[in-house]
């Protein structure tokens, strides 16, 4: 069992290292795009649907940009030996839904009561406040 599973996150290493150079490459294709759109002038018409462009290419770019900083965070999880454990509970997280969401660093549980009550909410997430100034 232990093997399979070593060999499921040697796989998704790869999967991951993938999609990261792909979104490089696309969060660079969408920059040097926008400072071409800028370069360019025209009408009214074609200012107000440049910035609609625009617009949509920030909001994918913000989008690429957090899973990019997800799957940097699953890779250093890998490194560390921690790929698959659940930041909550400390639990392994169950490989069918590491297949459906290679950089999940919650387990189904865990992830449901932070969606429910919030970070405040959830013990786990609090932040250590033994270093608290009163």
């Amino acid at each position: 069992m232990a093997r399979s599973r070593d060999e499921f996150i040697s796989k998704i290493k790869e999967i991951l290292l993938r999609r990261r150079d792909a979104l490089r490459k696309a969060l660079a294709g969408d920059l040097s795009l926008l400072k071409e759109l800028e370069q360019t002038s025209g009408d009214v018409v074609d200012f107000a649907l440049d910035s609609v462009q625009d617009e949509l290419s920030s909001q994918l770019a913000e989008v690429e940009s957090r899973e990019l900083a997800s799957i940097d965070t699953a890779l250093e999880r890998i490194k560390e030996g921690k790929y698959g454990e659940c930041e909550g509970c400390n639990t392994t997280i169950p490989i069918a839904r590491l297949q459906a969401l290679p950089y999940a660093t919650l387990c189904i549980k865990c992830q449901r009561e932070l969606e429910e009550l919030g970070p405040d909410g959830v013990s786990w997430a609090q932040p250590d406040d033994t270093q608290a100034v009163n």
